[in-house]
């Protein structure tokens, strides 16, 4: 070891030279008298320290940011301004760096050089209208880079991911990107349904009592004085005055613009909602196939190339170091649960196989269990609802018309733990079992909301059964239904109530009382009660849930995304403070990329669900003869053929022919080609990556070699 040139930790120091290896101390002579003839002084550490590849980032870290190796004071948390980074962005922008000496990635430079090169061409072309879409283009720039900077709840996100892992701050970007969908929703329905329902005049009071139709009569609510308890049960329930009131769909009346503008609304939401979510599945998808692949999961990638140098403060250095330690955790729990998998002999792969079979079986009877029960209780609310004991009783009748929601918020708090505990037992990585329980709970919250819907579905329709004696005359049971579009609206809306008030519930009078019990009693009570951890998987199920019983419901109740959006605005308070409060970091922890694709692509899956009853209800179900825009109709569809008839000749032409075969023939012919020619660009570029990759190791091995090569003759060098 003494023959080695190893050096010395100290002579950084006021002699400011180079180090000095140990090989050249001998004899009795001093270390300084030894390399005094031979060495000169040294450059400084600071000068040393900028010649290093990494000094090429400072642009990166803000305005005033001193070389490494000099003194600065540290700065605290936020103490200084976004303002200052965007405009040293906007300067290097300008500055016409070669892409090359950019440290950026490939697909930056090239956007970069591509740009540079359009501004030459227009400033050299001396046109004014060049000059303009030039300008044009970079306070485009500047605009969407100041729009990025004003995503609400940043630095919160930030936090969080440091704090508590990747899949939490997942959550909460969940969370942020449903409220901005809600408020989208919310904004077109306002622009719509509601403005166009008072620009054409004041709305029509409900009903007469006394007036009545071959489909029966339809009577809101009673006139008159209402106790307290029965606007409570009003409020609650949806019915009452809130049964007539903008909030569903029979208040508003049979216009035809306004007909086709409600139609025009829940298409235009579904089409948005669809547009951004695929946007965000697309954009998580690509760090997913990076981070599955294996290119970017070695422990060398989070050591050396997940640091961000554009962090300032010390609270921005701690939470990126959080947020490295987390990557790093998955990391060696997935590299470990693969070890063992891989020396597992042929009858552990049989017993660990069957023991799969048998958990997976006992999930499918827990799940067919709970879907009769909420079948069960669908139907039986309708006859319990007829009984003198619960009409007299109004608190018994509200508990009767929420029978279905307890039911389902019962079965999706008690089944999940279970799916728990079943997990660990079946033999996967951490990150495997968190996308089970995931794809179990999934399965039990949207089931449970289509067996409800199955179930509505055969009271309005008599169980398809259109020769039914309650459903012959008018096309659905006017009897007990007389406006079923409300009944429906009615029910979503009282489901979004429940999940409201059981999260308040569970938050107020359990996790609250459970923190400050461990906090209490901190011996073998506390150690009883557990450390509470935030839950991503049934976190994220629940705002799944409930978004999808929201796309449901908008369309038989227009103000419901409005409800929502606050609703999530009230959540993501709630959730933070829960959060920091009583929360600890969860032990399952999963991989960033994975959460951002996975959470959107369930997130589609509830969009598809919620767009069959909507769609059905459209095209199929007769709407109510007695309430809503499209009373008189024989299907909700049929207004839109009858509002393009009035249109001009030609306009009619050109939107039959959309409709036509010589339209949709050429169209199916030119997607195929494009999606032909998608899957062949796509394949080639794969047989480029791979070939890319093989060279990558050949090069790795040449260099290993070189490596091995150059110790071998640096220690025979040393021993002679």
């Amino acid at each position: 070891m003494e023959k080695n040139a190893t050096w010395e930790s100290d002579a950084w120091g006021s002699s400011r030279g180079w180090l000095a290896p140990r090989g050249a101390r001998g004899g009795g002579r001093s270390w300084e008298a030894q390399i005094r003839p031979t060495f000169r002084p040294g450059p400084s550490l600071s000068s040393v320290l900028n010649e290093l590849p990494s000094a090429a980032t400072l642009r990166y870290r803000g305005p005033g940011v001193l070389p490494w190796g000099t003194l600065v004071e540290e700065v605290e948390d936020g103490g200084r301004s976004s303002r200052a980074v965007t405009e040293a962005t906007q300067k290097e922008l300008q500055e016409p760096h070669p892409s090359r000496e950019l440290p950026w990635p490939m697909q930056a430079r090239r956007a970069h050089r591509e740009s540079h090169a359009r501004d030459q061409v227009a400033y050299g072309s001396g046109s004014r209208a060049a000059q303009w879409a030039v300008l044009l283009r970079r306070s485009k720039e500047k605009m969407r880079a100041n729009l990025h900077a004003l995503q609400p709840w940043a630095w919160t996100l930030k936090r969080i991911g440091g704090q508590f892992g990747a899949g939490t701050e997942s959550y909460f970007s969940l969370l942020r990107f449903l409220l901005l969908l809600n408020a989208l929703a919310s904004v077109l329905n306002a622009c719509m349904v509601l403005l166009p329902t008072w620009l054409e005049g004041a709305p029509p009071g409900p009903p007469d009592p006394d007036t009545s139709s071959p489909c029966g009569s339809y009577h809101p609510y009673s006139q008159g004085l209402v106790t307290f308890p029965a606007q409570l049960f009003y409020l609650l329930s949806g019915e009452g005055y809130l049964e007539w009131s903008p909030l569903f769909y029979g208040f508003y009346p049979p216009r035809p613009r306004l007909a086709v503008t409600y139609l025009c609304s829940a298409f235009a939401v579904g089409l948005i909602c669809l547009l951004l979510i695929l946007h965000r599945s697309v954009s998580g998808l690509k760090q997913t196939l990076l981070a599955e692949s294996g290119a970017l999961t070695s422990y060398s990638h989070r050591v050396f190339s997940a640091w961000d140098f554009g962090l300032r403060g010390d609270g921005h250095v701690r939470l990126r170091q959080r947020l490295i330690l987390y990557e790093l955790q998955v990391e060696l729990e997935e590299a470990e649960v693969r070890r063992r998998a891989a020396v597992r002999t042929l009858g552990q792969q049989v017993r660990i196989w069957s023991v799969r079979l048998l958990l997976n079986l006992l999930v499918v009877a827990l799940l067919g269990a709970a879907f009769y029960g909420v079948y069960w209780a669908t139907g039986y609310t309708v006859e319990l609802q007829e009984t003198p004991v619960v009409q007299q009783t109004p608190l018994l009748q509200l508990g009767v018309n929420y029978l279905p929601s307890i039911f389902i918020s019962g079965v999706n708090f008690v089944l999940p733990p279970i799916f728990k505990l079943i997990a660990p037992l079946e033999g996967y990585t951490r990150s495997r079992q968190i996308v089970f329980i995931l794809l179990r709970t999934v399965f039990l919250r949207l089931s449970s909301l289509v067996v409800l819907l199955f179930s509505l579905w055969n009271q309005i329709t008599c169980g398809g059964d259109s020769e039914a004696e309650d459903c012959k005359t008018c096309g659905y049971n006017y009897k007990e239904l007389p406006c079923w579009e409300t009944r429906l609206g009615q029910e979503m809306y009282k489901l979004l109530l429940f999940d409201l008030l059981t999260g308040l519930a569970v938050t107020l009078l359990i996790q609250f009382p459970r923190k400050l019990f461990c906090g209490l009693c901190p011996g073998a009570l506390g150690r009883l009660a557990g450390t509470q951890e935030f839950q991503v998987p049934d976190e994220v199920l629940g705002l799944i849930y409930a978004q999808t019983v929201v796309w449901v419901g908008s369309f038989f109740c227009p103000l419901l995304p409005l409800l929502n959006t606050a609703k999530f605005l009230l959540l993501f308070f709630l959730k933070k403070f829960t959060l920091f409060s009583t929360c600890s970091p969860a032990s399952r922890t999963f991989r960033a990329s994975t959460a951002n694709f996975f959470f959107p692509l369930v997130l589609l899956l509830g969009l598809a669900i919620s767009a069959v009853p909507v769609l059905y209800s459209i095209f199929l179900i007769p709407p109510s003869k007695l309430c809503g825009p499209f009373r008189g109709q024989s299907s909700i569809w049929a207004q839109i053929p009858e509002s393009i008839s009035s249109l001009p000749q030609t306009a009619q032409n050109f939107l039959f022919f959309l409709g036509s075969q010589a339209f949709a023939v050429p169209l199916l012919l030119i997607s195929s080609i494009l999606m032909a020619y998608s899957v062949a660009l796509a394949n080639s570029y794969g047989c480029i990556i791979s070939e890319l990759k093989r060279q990558i190791e050949t090069e790795v091995q040449n260099k290993v070699f070189l490596a091995q090569r150059a110790v071998a003759l640096s220690s025979a060098n040393g021993a002679l």
